[in-house]
């Protein structure tokens, strides 16, 4: 698996035909091509950036990790 630090995983924000990947704990996830994810965005979050104290306030919570495709880890 791919290892991500905060300037590699930037580049993966879905916009301009990128994946859309966000890292939670440690892991990062493709939300590329969820429809919760158009164009990289979620409710006020963006892809391309570590969202542990986001998920940490949504209703789902990290149930809907299960869900998604790990594609890597990361290093802040």
């Amino acid at each position: 698996m791919e290892k991500f630090t905060k300037e590699s995983l930037a580049k993966y924000d879905g916009k301009n035909g990128n994946p859309a990947y966000v890292a939670i704990d440690g892991k990062v996830y493709d939300v590329t091509g969820n429809s919760h994810w158009t164009n990289g965005e979620h409710h006020g979050f963006s892809a391309g950036q570590a969202l542990d104290e986001g998920i940490a306030q949504s209703p789902h919570g990290k149930s809907v990790l299960a869900k998604l495709n790990q594609v890597g880890t990361y290093e802040d």
